[in-house]
C-alpha cells in the first residue's frame, strides 16, 4: 500500500495503517535523524518524538509530495528544536567528574570515546555525503533506496558515497 494512503488513514486513526506506515519508513527515518544529530541515542529520541508528531498531525496533512518528504521536514525540525534545547543547556557537570582515580576501564567513556571519534570523522564530509553513508551503513538501505528516497539519480548516490568512504579513510589514516 501507497505512503499516502497509508498517512491518510492514519489521520483517520487507523493503528494498523500507522503500524505499516512506520515499518516502511523507520529505517530510512532514523537514518536521516541520525545524520543530522550524530548522536543514536538522541536520533532514537527525536525518531519516537517524529511519529508521536506524525500520528497527531496525519489528519492534517495535504498531499503536496510524497508522505516522506512529509515526515522528514517533521523530523528535521524536532531535530532543529533538540539543537536549540542542547544550546540551552550547554553547561556541562563537571563536578561528575571528581572521585578517585582508580585505573578501571569505563566503558561508557570509552564509547563516548568512540562516538567523539565517529562524529569527528563524519563532520569531514559535506552534509549529503554524510546522510547517504549513513542510510547506507546504519540503516542497510541499498544505494538504489537511497536514491529513491532522497530523489537523486543512483549515479549520484553511488559517487558521493565512493567519495565520503575516501574522505573516511583518509580522516582516519591522519588520525
Amino acid at each position: 500500500m501507497k505512503d499516502e494512503e497509508l498517512l491518510r488513514r492514519v489521520g483517520s486513526g487507523d493503528q494498523e495503517a500507522f503500524y505499516e506506515l512506520y515499518q516502511n519508513t523507520d529505517r530510512t527515518m532514523y537514518s536521516f535523524i541520525l545524520s543530522i544529530l550524530r548522536n543514536p541515542q538522541d536520533a532514537e529520541e527525536v525518531m519516537q518524538e517524529t511519529y508521536l508528531k506524525v500520528w497527531t498531525s496525519a489528519a492534517s496533512y495535504q498531499s503536496q509530495g510524497k508522505p516522506l518528504a512529509w515526515m522528514f521536514t517533521i523530523a528535521r525540525n524536532l531535530c532543529y528544536m533538540r539543537f536549540r534545547d542542547q544550546k540551552h543547556q550547554a553547561d556541562v557537570g563537571l563536578d561528575d567528574l571528581t572521585g578517585e582515580e582508580t585505573g578501571e576501564l569505563c566503558l561508557p567513556l570509552e564509547q563516548m570515546t568512540d562516538a567523539i571519534v565517529l562524529k569527528a570523522a563524519l563532520a569531514v564530509l559535506k552534509e549529503d555525503e554524510r546522510q547517504i553513508v549513513l542510510l547506507h551503513a546504519s540503516a542497510g538501505l541499498k544505494h538504489r533506496e537511497i536514491a529513491a528516497d532522497l530523489k537523486i539519480p543512483l549515479a549520484t548516490v553511488l559517487s558521493k558515497y565512493n567519495r565520503a568512504m575516501k574522505k573516511l579513510q583518509q580522516y582516519l589514516r591522519e588520525e
